[in-house]
């Protein structure tokens, strides 16, 4: 019988070695050279706070769980009570099928049943990954309905501190505005970086509590756009999306109940909370269409 998170799939490749649950396609452990990289669960436990979890088909909070698409209204429920929002898309808590899967690699896949809140034919395929360059994690979706569909996504991981607290780590984000949000999180719109928000160059997060977003993100000339969480010893967590991903979401969990500044989130996504209202950087995706999007970590 498996274990509440689903089944556990095992990858080793060199140094590295990484755990998937089957529970949201979640990325339950990845260790570097005996370290942890990202914040672990227990299998035999609902993570506190979507730890490494697939996030669709939108990322972040959408609010009243309502919006409407080609010309019709929808509502899916809404999972966040206190503000109103549906919070993470309709995956995260689902199992998913182990389609593939090698000593180093897995490939998890997901047809996300039609609902009166979304009546729609959504195929992902997550795969994960290690190799010389650390853990790579792609995903794929595909539209297998007669119709268009409206889609974003994002991922959860919770990255460790190193070793001491969160205070004495820095970080460094590839984007120049910051998205500014009311009292329920939700976006009001996106100014240039200044402050505790200019992360443009690596900054202490010594008594700095973030849960926002920042887009106008600046790709390298491979067409990726970087977080780098700097440890206390020297040792850097690097963070990279492809194109695909428009925003970041950085969470240090101070309002979180079970991760208050364990560690931090770093959250590449398609768009930011909202898009399925806004518009902003939602994907349509029209019958047969496909959409992927690949980012990666790395200990270096």
């Amino acid at each position: 019988m498996n274990v509440i998170t689903g089944q556990q799939i095992s990858l080793t490749y060199g140094a590295q070695r990484a755990t998937i649950a089957t529970l949201g396609a979640a990325l339950r452990e990845y260790v570097v050279d005996g370290r942890e990289v990202v914040i672990p669960f227990p299998a035999e436990e609902l993570p506190a706070a979507f730890h490494g979890m697939v996030l669709a088909p939108w990322p972040n909070r959408l609010r009243d769980g309502q919006y409407s698409f080609e010309g019709a209204d929808f509502q899916v429920p809404v999972s966040e009570p206190d503000r109103g929002t549906a919070l993470h898309g309709l995956v995260c808590w689902a199992h998913w099928t182990v389609a593939a899967h090698s000593e180093s690699a897995v490939t998890l896949t997901y047809d996300l049943p039609a609902s009166p809140g979304y009546p729609f034919q959504l195929a992902l395929a997550t795969t994960y990954a290690l190799g010389d360059e650390g853990l790579t994690i792609s995903t794929h979706a595909r539209n297998d309905g007669a119709t268009a569909l409206p889609y974003g996504l994002g991922f959860h991981p919770w990255f460790a501190p190193g070793g001491t607290a969160l205070d004495e780590c820095t970080l460094q984000l590839d984007a120049t505005e910051h998205v500014t949000v009311d009292e329920r999180l939700l976006p009001t719109g996106a100014v240039p970086v200044d402050g505790d928000f200019d992360l443009l160059a690596s900054r202490s997060l010594k008594a700095v509590a973030f849960d926002d977003a920042w887009v106008g993100v600046k790709p390298d000339a491979d067409g990726r756009s970087w977080a780098r969480l700097g440890w206390a010893d020297g040792r850097t967590v690097e963070i990279w999306a492809d194109s695909e991903a428009k925003a970041w979401q950085i969470c240090t969990g101070d309002q979180v109940a079970g991760v208050t500044r364990a560690g931090v989130a770093i959250e590449p996504m398609t768009c930011i909370a909202d898009a399925f209202r806004t518009g902003k950087d939602l994907i349509t995706l029209e019958p047969g269409a496909e959409h992927a999007l690949a980012w990666g970590i790395r200990l270096v």
